[in-house]
Order: C-alpha cells, then sequence, then structure tokens
C-alpha cells in the first residue's frame, strides 16, 4: 500500500542524527556570529578619530605639548646662526610666500628675475636696511646681517640665481662687534657728578608726573607667547600696517576688527584673509595665534 502524494510533501529535511548535530550546532554559531558583528560595527562607529591617527602616541604627544617652552643658553658660548630657510619660514615667508604688497614670490623666476640682475651686494644691502614697503630686516631686527644675507640667498638661489653661499662670521669678529658698542660706552667721558646736596627747595617740590606708558609697554605686560610670535612673524607687516594689516598700536586700526570679536580674528588668523596668508606665513598652533592677537589687540587699547 502506498501512502498518498501530498504525504511526501511533508518530510523533513534531517533525515540523519548527523544533519540534526550540524543543525543544532549552527542554530547557535550564527546568532553569536551576528551579534559579534554587530558589537564591532557599532564600537567602530562611535570610536573617536575612527580610520584616523588621531589617537596614536605622535598625535596625542603633539595636542598636549606646552604652548610655550624654554631652553637654557650658555651666554659665553658661540653665536648660533638661523640658515636661510629658517629665517625665511620664520619672518620672510609672510610677504615673500604670497606676493604680497609687490613682494617677489618665492621661487617666482620671472618676478626675481630684476631683483637679482641688481646683484647679491644690493639684495642684501635693501633687505638689511629696507626698501619700499619693506621694513629694514624684514621687520624682525633680532636678525643678524649675516642672517638676512643667508635668507636672501636661500630666496634668490631657489627663483633663478646661483649666488655663493655666504660666509659665516669668526668667532672672534662676532665676539668684536658685541663688544664695540661697550667700547664705545667706556671712551665716552663721564658725566660731571651732581651736587652732593640738592636745594631745600628742590625738596619741596612736588614729584613730576611720569608718562603714561606707550602702548607697546602696556602690551609687554602681557604674556611672553603672544610677544615672542609677534616680534618673529607678525612684526613684519602690523609694524608698519603693511598691505591693510592694522598697525600696532593703532587703536584706530584695530577698532573695526576689534568689534568682529576674538573668535573671528583667530579664525582668520588661521585660514587666512586678504593679503594675510594663513597663521600669517607660519607653523604657529592655535593658541600662539590667540595669544599673539590678544597681544597686539592689547598694545592698541
Amino acid at each position: 500500500m502506498s501512502l498518498p502524494e501530498h504525504a511526501h510533501g511533508h518530510e523533513s529535511a534531517i533525515k540523519t542524527p548527523r544533519q540534526l548535530l550540524i543543525t543544532v550546532i549552527l542554530a547557535f554559531l550564527i546568532p553569536i556570529a551576528i551579534i559579534i558583528l554587530l558589537v564591532n560595527l557599532v564600537g567602530t562607529s562611535i570610536r573617536t578619530g575612527a580610520g584616523s591617527d588621531s589617537q596614536s602616541e605622535e598625535a596625542i604627544a603633539r595636542r598636549i605639548q606646552p604652548v610655550a617652552g624654554f631652553k637654557l643658553v650658555d651666554a659665553d658660548a658661540p653665536k648660533v646662526f638661523k640658515t636661510g630657510e629658517q629665517v625665511f619660514q620664520s619672518t620672510c615667508s609672510a610677504c615673500h610666500g604670497t606676493g604680497v604688497a609687490g613682494a617677489p614670490k618665492f621661487g617666482d623666476k620671472d618676478a626675481w628675475a630684476k631683483y637679482i640682475k641688481q646683484g647679491y651686494e644690493d639684495l642684501v644691502k635693501n633687505a638689511i636696511h629696507g626698501i619700499g614697503a619693506m621694513p629694514p630686516k624684514g621687520g624682525n631686527a633680532s636678525l643678524d646681517d649675516f642672517e638676512v644675507a643667508r635668507a636672501v640667498v636661500y630666496m634668490t638661489n631657489h627663483s633663478g640665481a646661483s649666488f655663493d653661499e655666504p660666509k659665516e662670521p669668526a668667532a672672534g669678529d662676532a665676539a668684536q662687534a658685541e663688544a664695540a658698542p661697550a667700547a664705545k660706552a667706556e671712551a665716552a667721558p663721564a658725566a660731571p657728578a651732581a651736587p652732593a646736596e640738592a636745594p631745600k627747595a628742590a625738596e619741596a617740590k612736588p614729584a613730576e608726573a611720569q608718562p603714561a606708558p606707550k602702548a607697546e609697554a602696556q602690551a609687554d605686560a602681557g604674556n611672553a607667547v603672544g610677544k615672542k610670535l609677534y616680534e618673529s612673524v607678525c612684526i613684519t607687516c602690523h609694524s608698519i600696517g603693511l598691505a591693510g594689516a592694522p598697525k600696532f598700536g593703532d587703536k584706530a586700526s584695530w577698532e573695526p576688527f576689534v568689534k568682529t570679536g576674538l573668535d573671528t580674528m583667530l579664525k582668520n588668523a588661521i585660514s587666512g584673509v586678504g593679503a594675510m596668508p594663513p597663521r600669517g606665513g607660519s607653523q604657529a598652533s592655535d593658541e600662539e595665534l590667540k595669544a599673539a592677537i590678544e597681544y597686539m589687540v592689547n598694545a592698541a587699547k
């Protein structure tokens, strides 16, 4: 006797004990695997900086490093001169990195051609003493003449020239140059000694009012970080109001920028605005830029 045809359609797919065992095992493993994959997916999507190196040891060290640092320098040690590239990055790039105010742009052979024709001596002389919109030594008075010459050679040789690298002055020459002002002071005649006793009338005279401190003197009381960045980078344009930059200590020229607020000024300094390149052409951090802005704003109050 045969079974009805519809009975064959309800037969189980599991026909042997082995198939049953495999089915039971898979019934446990598949849900577990799915759960693990979902956990990993959720964990990856909410992990800060996923897919980047923001959590690497180097990136963390950069974020937590101090805003400013210091190093001990032996006053008697020989002077260590900056290279031409270092001077360019710290001082010259603000204008020559972008070609602002007619400055020949770094690497632009056509823009530099007419200046290179003037010759090495004239180029260095103009860089040291200033010419046109360019202040003496690019606005960084702390630079040595030799360092300025190095920067000139660095920029011109990357823009079509082939000048020789200037020779570093001997230690004796540098020491003699530093001692010259002291020698002149010693050679000057001594001022006549003040009288031993001042007249009694002078004692009764009220003390004269001291002159009001200058804006820069007031700003010196601010943080040293902002002052340092200003003197190494920002001074190039802001000391003379180059290319529309608000002039240091000039309240009227700073007023429109101060009205926009510190956050807006910092954002513009970071990304660049008008003739000003991003970060003023420097490698300064956001904190250093903020300190420099506060330093200049305080000087203009």
